[in-house]
């Protein structure tokens, strides 16, 4: 009788709907003001999932988070990312990486400058070329573009094509890449069920 009883236990437990992922506590306490931030500086179709989930892969929603090499608060900015910013854009006001609405109106910028300097096929290969130049310099990027255009592959498409080529050690090509791929691939659709919108690489 035990062993049935543990039996028909599992197999209820087994036969529950899985419990649908949800974003932190602090993503929700956030969500309305990345919204509004996120339309102010990419107009109303701008994705709030992506940045959502980029803030996801940086920090965690945790606003007072440092990395082991510097980066400070919601966005990881460096501090020197952080004193450019507000050089380029000073409305943004005095650098404060762990205000929270600082850091994600500072992010929002930086990634609205590095998408208007990237040529792609698509919003989903520009998106990724964008989260690959806010982790790892823009520089990079373009330095990566031209090695798949040298190579015969196409220089306007990240995924397969750009992603494959680069001059960076393999450490930081594997980190930029994982990087890309967890805020585009796992992280925004997360976001996009639980929120609304659409992926901008809903084709994968």
């Amino acid at each position: 009788m035990i062993r049935l009883g543990l039996f028909l236990t599992l197999l209820l437990v087994g036969c529950q709907p899985a419990t649908a992922w949800q974003p932190p506590a602090n993503a929700e306490r956030y969500q309305r003001e990345l919204t509004r931030i996120v339309q102010q500086t990419w107009g109303l179709d701008g994705s709030v999932a992506v940045h959502a989930a980029q803030i996801q892969q940086e920090s965690a929603w945790r606003p007072d988070v440092d990395s082991p090499v510097g980066a400070q608060g919601l966005a990881q900015f460096m501090p020197s990312t952080s004193a450019w910013i507000v050089e380029i854009y000073p409305d943004l006001g005095p650098v404060a990486p762990y205000s929270p609405g600082w850091a994600m109106r500072a992010m929002a910028r930086y990634d609205r400058w590095i998408w208007q300097r990237v040529d792609a096929a698509d919003a989903c290969q520009r998106w990724a070329m964008t989260l690959s130049g806010y982790n790892g310099g823009l520089g990079w990027v373009w330095r990566d573009q031209k090695l798949a255009d040298d190579a015969g592959d196409n220089p306007a498409v990240w995924f397969g094509s750009v992603a494959n080529y680069t001059a960076r050690a393999d450490w930081a090509k594997r980190e930029n890449r994982d990087y890309v791929d967890r805020i585009l691939l796992r992280y925004t659709p997360r976001y996009v069920s639980a929120w609304g919108g659409r992926s901008p690489c809903y084709h994968f």
